[in-house]
């Protein structure tokens, strides 16, 4: 009779069955018992600081499309990941966080590393907390993590286990579950959508990061091009779900509630799909919407659906959405499709030194990336000339913090480029990073140098934390502390984490270093001198 096997033997099996054989971590000891005689087919990826490995295993399930798993160091490194797991929550990120806690023997007496509130630590940035009662319980709850983590909406849940519980007994093999990834939408309130879309005399489409974290992206063309409206994206969306470069592209919507009002003056209906109404910040009083403008939303989020101050809701999946309103919706023959944005992407390459303008230095990165290149984006005061310059024009190419803080950019682009390892798919990752973002989780380039990925770090060194000038104007709060950044030597602090570095001086020396990052085995950081350039908010 052989010997039942331990909490770990069964965990690291059911592990296995699930797919979940990546790890993202920083070592701790209160996970070394997890972490014990780990298996050659599982895979450990090691970042230097909790916030980037979380942020790292939030890019990598985001392109991979599946869960991923973490492994914080209990309160501690909670703590540590705690912004870059608000990210994750708010970008429906499907991530199974998991922390060490000290021995339950000890636990009465408070010991060292102890976390006693452990799974109120983590929330409201989870979907689900929890520490097994009893250790047989640890493989059902990885099971029951798996299955909150993955189901609509998506995101992160939080497991806390005992550090003595992996060298017990179990009580036997896990039970391997399958669960559904789609929420169908109530086909009779479509079908109304669908009757007052068409009735719609100037209909206004918005298609949010569902649609693309769904694989719709197709799907929403189609349903675009049929409905011959223009076509916004979210306020600082973290997803790009429509070709910025198709004629029917009318750019971001606003940030404020002034501002959204403005953008779809003039339009009867506002069609909002997979995007919440609205992700509103700075506030600016106005209307939420004009007089003589309806609003429907299809998101496939209940709460969002709950938290819109005007307009009719529907929940359901994106991909049977957009198929359905393609078939069901009538369009007036006569309908002459808007004008997008305008663009001279014609226009000669511009010749300057630095510091240079942002859209000098997009102007020139889009003459000389591939064209299937991916983009995460952190220097949210030149977001508007990355559109500009370089429109996103592929699905899955396209991120951004879902949460508004800074320090996800750097170790997120990593988990891009992990992530297209994995799928095995070959395309160079471009990060544009404010000088001040980089700062945040800089330790996440040392993955990069380790693992030789093809990220290509543009950090726009413009001295200051630009977009909070804006909000400085924007909000009258003047004198306001801290806003600039002297000193930094980023070509240094780059050298000395691995990665190739250079600094220009010209867009003809940034044209040729971007060129040279390409043919690198492994990552660059170029710094790129810029000149401040305040962004509009309102």
């Amino acid at each position: 009779m052989t010997d039942a096997k331990t909490v770990h033997e069964v965990t690291y099996d059911l592990l296995r069955n699930l797919g979940l054989t990546t790890v993202f971590g920083n070592p701790g000891s209160t996970e070394q018992t997890f972490l014990q005689n780990f298996p050659d087919d599982f895979d450990y990826i090691l970042g230097l600081q909790e916030a980037s490995v979380l942020a790292m295993a939030d890019g990598y399930a985001q392109v991979t499309g599946k869960p991923t798993l973490v492994n914080l160091h209990t309160a501690a490194g909670t703590g540590n990941a705690m912004g870059s797991l608000v990210a994750a929550y708010r970008a429906n990120t499907p991530l199974i966080v998991t922390a060490g806690q000290q021995t339950r023997e000890m636990s009465l007496c408070d010991p060292y590393l102890n976390n006693p509130e452990a799974t109120l630590m983590p929330q409201p940035w989870v979907k689900w907390a929890f520490e097994p009662v009893r250790a047989e319980d640890v493989p059902a709850a990885f099971m029951r993590a798996y299955a909150v983590a993955t189901q609509p909406p998506a995101g992160p849940v939080f497991l806390s286990i005992p550090l003595d519980d992996w060298n017990k007994p179990a009580s036997g093999p896990a039970v391997v579950r399958t669960v559904s990834h789609r929420v169908q939408p109530d086909f009779d309130r479509l079908r109304e959508f669908a009757t007052r879309i068409s009735h719609a005399e100037r209909p206004v489409l918005v298609l949010g990061p569902e649609v693309d974290r769904a694989g719709a992206w197709n799907a929403g063309i189609a349903f675009a091009e049929k409905l011959r409206a223009p076509v916004h994206g979210g306020p600082l969306a973290p997803r790009c779900s429509f070709p910025e470069d198709h004629p029917l592209y009318a750019g971001p919507l606003p940030l404020t509630i002034a501002g959204v009002n403005e953008a779809v003056a003039g339009f009867d209906l506002v069609v909002v799909i997979g995007a919440q109404v609205f992700s509103y910040y700075p506030y600016v009083a106005g209307d939420y919407l004009p007089d003589g403008t309806d609003l429907l939303q299809i998101t496939e989020d209940p709460h969002l659906a709950a938290v819109a101050p005007v307009g009719d809701s529907l929940v359901g999946d994106m991909n049977t959405v957009l198929d359905e309103l393609v078939k069901l919706v009538d369009v007036p023959a006569d309908r002459k499709a808007p004008p997008g944005l305008s663009r001279n992407l014609g226009a000669d390459l511009p010749v300057s030194n630095a510091p240079m303008m942002p859209n000098d230095v997009y102007a020139v990165l889009r003459s000389v990336k591939p064209d299937d290149a991916a983009v995460v984006m952190e220097s949210t005061s030149t977001l508007a000339d990355l559109i500009q310059w370089w429109p996103t024009r592929h699905t899955a190419s396209f991120f951004a913090t879902g949460s508004g803080g800074i320090g996800w950019g750097v170790p997120a682009a990593v988990g891009v480029a992990l992530g297209d390892r994995a799928r095995g798919v070959r395309r160079t990752v471009v990060a544009s990073i404010g000088d001040g973002s980089f700062q945040y989780s800089i330790q996440a380039i040392w993955t990069a140098a380790q693992h030789k990925l093809p990220i290509v770090f543009v950090v726009q060194r413009n001295g200051e934390y630009c977009v909070l000038k804006s909000f400085a104007l924007l909000e009258e709060t003047p004198n306001v502390p801290g806003l600039d950044l002297p000193g930094l030597d980023i070509v240094s602090l780059a050298a000395g984490f691995g990665c190739r570095t250079a600094e220009v001086d010209s867009t003809a020396d940034l044209t040729q270093e971007f060129k040279a990052a390409l043919e690198a085995d492994g990552p660059t950081v170029l710094v790129v001198p810029t000149k401040p350039h305040l962004p509009a908010l309102g």
